[in-house]
């Protein structure tokens, strides 16, 4: 059984949003197409409190995209984005949201970050997505949206780890930075990922 994980196609991470993604909305009409094929599909929303810890805002003197430690984590410092019920935190509109069976929210404990769809960042609470998918009997997990260096590359790295066949759809998938989205793939596949495109799935053979 496979699953399509939509990772945080928000309209913050979009073209002319608080975190803008380069080429972000391009991911959409891929992941359109691709639903279908699938069996489960699952989305993620960025859903941070207003004043979250991550954001530069809440530190004085601290500029956007410095890193900093949080709480014993290295943490880069965002733009305020994806808080809780504002249109950026919204998924984008033409994103096709009809078989998305359920969405799982992250970020919301406003002292550490979440990347993954899976976990925070220092993998102290859980999300319940691993468990939401063994329940669906999924096995295998491919994994697509925004951002290729972060959240889809931390989201890809708990699935394997959480022993999922795990794929990356790696042209529905846009990244803050090439130099890190290579690094990324790089890692990802080197600890057992696939790494595959979209025309590659679009057949019947792999159909669901």
């Amino acid at each position: 059984m496979k699953a399509l994980l939509l990772i945080d196609i928000q309209n913050d991470f979009l073209p002319g949003g608080r975190l803008a993604v380069p080429d972000g909305n391009a991911v959409i009409p891929l992941v359109n197409s691709l639903q279908p094929l699938f069996d489960l599909v699952v989305a993620t929303q960025d859903w941070h409190p207003i004043g979250h810890q991550s954001f530069a805002s809440s530190h004085a003197g601290r500029t956007q995209f410095e890193q900093i430690d949080l709480h014993g984590l290295p943490q880069v410092l965002w733009p305020d984005h994806c808080t809780q019920a504002s249109p950026g935190a919204e998924l984008a509109g033409a994103l096709h949201t009809e078989r998305v069976e359920a969405i799982f929210r992250k970020g919301t404990n406003p002292e550490i970050d979440s990347y993954s769809a899976f976990f925070d960042n220092g993998h102290r609470k859980s999300t319940a997505l691993a468990d939401y998918l063994r329940g669906r009997q999924i096995t295998d997990v491919y994994v697509a949206g925004l951002a290729g260096d972060y959240c889809v590359y931390y989201s890809a790295l708990d699935a394997l780890a959480a022993g999922f066949t795990t794929f990356v759809i790696t042209d529905a998938t846009r990244a803050i930075s090439a130099e890190g989205f290579t690094a990324a793939l790089a890692d990802l596949k080197a600890k057992g990922a696939h790494l595959v495109a979209s025309p590659s799935l679009l057949n019947t053979e792999f159909s669901a």
